[in-house]
């Protein structure tokens, strides 16, 4: 049952500016952490958000129900407990409320040790002309990679 786990938030890096990143565990519960072992997760939609005991919780995120869990199944969008230290918890809350910024998640992982673990972000929203320089910068990558294959592609026929 090695198998690797990695669900990713791919829109997160298009849509937001990244600013500072931490690894945090997660609690589950044992249909939720089977489920996530068959990869049958998304966090495309899902933000973090601090509750009024200042404990950090992921909102949105859709783990699909196991499907030999019968009655012992787990609500699919719950709100699911971030675990990180006191001080980082406390430098992400001062964050969020002394400017406008937000928490995202950009990985969903299972580490050597088997603990589900989480990389989130805190981030800053892009606005429209940033994403355009975005688009603008991944085609030009992707022009130039295809130059140099033909270059070198070229070279050796030679």
């Amino acid at each position: 049952m090695e198998k690797n786990v990695n669900i990713q938030n791919k829109r997160a890096r298009f849509e937001f500016d990244i600013l500072d990143e931490y690894t945090a565990g997660i609690i589950l519960t044992g249909t939720e952490i089977k489920s996530l072992r068959n990869s049958k997760a998304s966090i495309v939609e899902s933000f973090c958000e601090f509750n009024e005991k200042g404990e950090l919780f992921t909102v949105n995120m859709h783990i699909e129900e196991y499907k030999f869990g019968n009655h012992f199944n787990h609500p699919p969008k719950a709100r699911r407990k971030l675990l990180l230290n006191k001080k980082e918890l406390k430098k992400l809350y001062k964050d969020l409320k002394n400017s406008g910024l937000t928490i995202i998640p950009l990985r969903l992982f299972i580490n050597d040790k088997g603990f589900a673990k989480m990389k989130i972000a805190l981030a800053k929203g892009k606005k429209l002309y940033d994403k355009r320089e975005t688009i603008k910068d991944r085609e030009n990558k992707i022009d130039l990679d295809r130059v140099k294959k033909n270059f070198k592609r070229g070279n050796d026929s030679l």
